[in-house]
Formats: structure tokens, sequence, C-alpha cells
């Protein structure tokens, strides 16, 4: 009788050890078939990535016939003269995009020396000042600028009849007035001061100068993203846009003011306008989204807006990695069968942490454990499950990257540079800048390559070029294009 009770016994537990097995094998199967549908919703066939870039040029011909005519605002930025390396002297620039801020001089050497000299110094800004007063704000900034401008060295200093020029680098939504004027709409980035709204943030600034007893004219108000298009003309004749991808992302570009029929001023003498295109805001039924991108844009902060830059920039690929993971935790038990409590935290998982998982070339993907150990406190991870995730950051980098070449393929259609003319070897250069784009290397790539994918023989005239620091000294090469003192006047 003992016998066939401990047979039975171990009968029994084979029996439980096979429905387990059943069981994970179940729970795995159902965890891979939430990784290949979500897959499945992010493709970017060459056809579908061409159905985006037709829409953002019919997005941009709309938006530039009429204020709120698409969803891409295509800010006129009357920066209508971008640098030619000419310029000379020494200019100013004041980069102002968040907690901190810059101030930056630069010495212009002409043609022949370029950037002679450039300095610069950051600043934080004390958080009882971003929801202070307008007033207590920009007298800050401007006692630090006077500070700066106090550091000049001999024989850099001014001639007394002529003014120093500064360009101003606002990142925050503006409505520009004039090359140097524009009220702000609100402020972003953990901002909050009511008496700024609606005012000119130029004005603001040009009376706190005033106030702390130093003489600058601010002669250009500009983004960071069209500082990036006039660093990359100052070396390069050829570059005809600028991209930023980083935390967010946004698109600008040289555009012939007569193809702007929203535009009722007289025309520039350049023939050519900047226009700001804000694409972080476009939106197409062509864009491969899904369940987990609709979901963080209802919970985000600005639900239905910037629904390209939530599937492209830096700022949510973590985020949408953590909640296709978080599903395959809930419903299939990928992380055993309790889900773990940090991965229920919404933006715990960034893009450079998805960044260093995707880059991992070691065989036990070594990387991959270390992170879900430090960031979501995971200690148990198999090698197969850590395959699973980098599959799954390639997946989300793979369509962001893909849809990002998709839209500068759109801007080329739009100013006539995506076919080769007969005879013609038109160079078009595009300047790029961002965090995400300088430092996740497998997106560049990937962004890259699909730009030849798509373009054909006529990539061979487009060129990609890395445009570092845009928003500083950007500021200050536009200032200088757009001095009050004409070249004669230049000592």
């Amino acid at each position: 009788m003992g016998k066939v009770a401990v047979g039975a016994a171990v009968v029994c537990a084979a029996a439980l050890v096979v429905r387990h097995r059943m069981k994970s094998s179940g729970k795995w199967a159902q965890a891979l078939s939430i990784l290949r549908e979500f897959e499945e919703k992010c493709g970017t066939p060459i056809s579908k990535l061409k159905q985006v870039a037709d829409a953002m040029t019919v997005e941009m011909h709309a938006g530039l016939a009429s204020e709120g005519g698409s969803k891409l605002k295509m800010i006129i930025s009357y920066v209508d003269n971008l640098p030619t390396g000419d310029e000379k002297g020494l200019f100013y620039a004041l980069d102002l995009g968040g907690t901190n801020f810059r101030v930056l001089r630069v010495h212009l050497g002409g043609k022949e020396h370029r950037v002679v000299k450039q300095e610069f110094e950051e600043v934080s800004i004390p958080p009882h000042l971003m929801t202070g007063s307008s007033d207590a704000l920009f007298d800050f900034i401007a006692s630090a600028l006077a500070k700066f401008v106090a550091t000049e060295s001999d024989g850099l200093h001014f001639s007394p009849d002529r003014q120093r020029e500064l360009g101003f680098t606002f990142s925050f939504p503006v409505r520009q007035t004039s090359i140097s004027s524009g009220t702000l709409i609100k402020w972003t980035k953990g901002f909050s001061i009511d008496d700024t709204v609606g005012q000119d943030v130029v004005g603001e600034l040009t009376k706190a100068m005033e106030r702390v007893g130093l003489d600058m004219r601010v002669t250009a108000l500009v983004n960071d993203t069209i500082g990036t298009l006039a660093g990359g003309r100052y070396y390069n004749p050829d570059v005809v846009a600028a991209v930023i991808l980083g935390t967010g992302t946004n698109a600008a570009y040289v555009e012939r003011a007569h193809a702007i029929p929203k535009w009722h001023g007289l025309l520039p003498k350049s023939g050519d306008m900047v226009i700001n295109m804000e694409w972080g805001n476009f939106r197409s039924s062509h864009l491969p989204l899904t369940e987990y991108d609709e979901a963080l844009d209802a919970e985000s902060l600005n639900p239905g807006e910037q629904i390209f830059e939530k599937i492209i920039s830096g700022m949510y690929l973590g985020e949408i990695v953590r909640r296709v993971l978080l599903k395959m935790a809930e419903e299939a038990a990928f992380f055993g069968d309790t889900v773990p409590a940090k991965l229920k935290i919404p933006f715990i998982l960034r893009t450079p942490h998805m960044s260093a998982m995707h880059h991992d070339t070691s065989p036990d993907l070594k990387i991959v454990a270390t992170k879900l150990k430090d960031i979501l406190e995971i200690s148990n991870s198999s090698l197969k499950m850590r395959k699973v995730i980098v599959e799954l950051c390639d997946i989300v980098a793979s369509r962001g990257a893909r849809l990002s070449a998709a839209g500068i393929v759109g801007i080329l259609k739009k100013t006539g540079r995506d076919a080769v003319k007969d005879g013609e070897k038109q160079k078009s250069v595009v300047s790029l800048d961002g965090g995400l784009y300088e430092h996740y290397t497998k997106f560049r790539t990937c962004m890259e390559d699909t730009l030849v994918e798509m373009l054909g023989d006529v990539s061979n005239n487009i060129v990609i070029e890395h445009s570092n620091d845009g928003s500083g000294i950007g500021a200050a090469l536009l200032a200088a294009s757009h001095s009050q003192y004409t070249e004669a006047d230049e000592s």
C-alpha cells in the first residue's frame, strides 16, 4: 500500500510540474503575443512612411495658408537673414529654456576667422523666482547678464556710440510679432508667472536691463530650433532645415516668402523666411498609434496635443516601453506572480535607461539586468526575458526614428528637394541637434538609414549634420545677422 501511495505522489508531483510548465509556457506565449501585437501596430513599412511624409507636406501647406489652418502652427519667425559667415564683432546671447539659463559672448571674425572666441556662464534660477513676479525674474536675469558683460576683456570693448546687441533664445510658447518682439502665450516647464503672460518678453527683458543700467539691445528673439538652423547655416550655406530631437522635438526650415499665403507684410529683401513648424503637434490618421500611445496621451498634461512628439521624442520613448512591460506583467505574469510595484510609476523608465538596455552587447545582457534591478527592483530576470526587453526597446526606438525620417522627407518634399532635377546637383543639408539624436546611437542610425530607404538616389544629395548648441551660439549669430549696424560701421 505504501508503495502505491508513494507512486501516486510521484505521479501527482510530475503532473504538477507539467501543469506548471504548461502554465508558464502559456504565460510566456501570452507575453510574446502582447509583444507581437504591439510590434505589428507599430509597423512602419515604406508605404506607410510615404503616406506620413505626404501628410506632413499637406499640413505644412495648410498651416502656411491661414492661421489655425492646420495642427502645424507654421509660425512666421521674422528671421529673413540667416548668417553667412561674414559677420564680425562681439555679440551676446541669452538662452532661457528651463530652470537654468546661459549667457554667452561670441567674438566673430568674418569668413577668415569665424568664431574667434566664445565664453559662457550658466546660472540656476532660484525656485521662488519661477512662480513670483515678472519683474523679479527678469531683474535676476538682467543682473546676471550685467555681471557677465563686466567680464569683457580689454580690447573687446565697444565704442561708446555703439550699443551691445543680444540674441534671445526663449524656449516657451510665444506669439512672434517681429524679429525682436513676441508675447508670451503661456509658461511651461515649471514656470508660472501670471503677469508675464500676454506681455512682450523682449520688452520685459529690456526694462530690466535699463533698471540695472545695462545698455544692450535685443536684436533677435528666437527659439532653439531656429538657433540650430542659424548655427548650421553659418558654417554651411546648403543648410535648409533644422530638427531638434531631444526631450521634445521641433523643426524649422527656410521657405520662399511668396509661398506663405498668410504673410501680409512686405516681402523681405532676401526673398526667404524661416518658418518654425512646431512639428511636435503634427497628427495624421497614418501615424501608427497603439493603445499604449492613446493611454499615455489621455493621461498627459496636454491630451490631444503634441501627438507626433509623444511617439518620437526622448520624453516619451522610455514611458512607452514601461507601459508595454506593465501590460505583460499584469496579463502574462512576465516578471512572476506579482507585478513589480515600481513598474506602475509613470515615467520611472527614462529614455537614457532604455537606450542603455537597447545598446547592451554583453552575452548575458548584464546592463539590462542591472537597469531592471536598479530602476524597477526586479532582480530575478532570465536571459530570455531580457532579450524580449531589448526587442521591445528596438520596436519603440525604430518606430520613432523612422517617423522622424518621414517628417524630414515631408519638409524636403515641400521645398522641392525630394527629387533629382536634371543636371542639378543641389545639396540639401539638415542640421540636427538634441540629446536623443546625439546620444541614442541606434535611433540616429535607424533614422539615417530610413532616409536613404525613402529617398533612394536622391539621398546622395541629402546630408544630415550635427549642429551643436544651436540655442546658444545660434542666437548670437542671429543677433549679428540682424544687427542694427551695417558692415561699414564695424571696426
